[in-house]
């Protein structure tokens, strides 16, 4: 609850203060965004299946975003950081399906 209670307040904020990101960063966003989502529908995922830890569900979060953040570096710095952005994006985009496919069928039994 208190997860989903701080995201509300995060979206809010944000739409409220409208925060710039400076340009050397801005790739990085929506790869550190894809991750975010991931740990967090891994986390909705365990917490119906009730296995949910608050030290998991913080450590992936992290852990998920400042590796995609990595690989998407070392990318640019190798000439190619779209091409695996891309692959960031659809691997977390993969997992996310399969979180989402999850919760449903926990929900709906279908």
């Amino acid at each position: 609850m208190i997860v989903g209670l701080a995201v509300v307040v995060g979206v809010v904020l944000g739409l409220v203060l409208q925060p710039t990101v400076p340009v050397d960063l801005q790739p990085y966003l929506p790869i550190a965004v894809v991750a975010a989502l991931d740990a967090l529908f891994g986390g909705v995922r365990a917490w119906l299946e009730r296995i949910f830890d608050e030290k998991v569900f913080v450590v992936s979060l992290i852990g998920n975003v400042l590796v995609a953040a990595l690989v998407v570096f070392v990318g640019d710095k190798l000439g190619v950081g779209g091409e695996l952005s891309t692959g960031v994006v659809v691997v977390l985009g993969i997992r996310i399906f399969s979180n989402a496919a999850a919760i449903r069928r926990h929900l709906f039994g279908a």
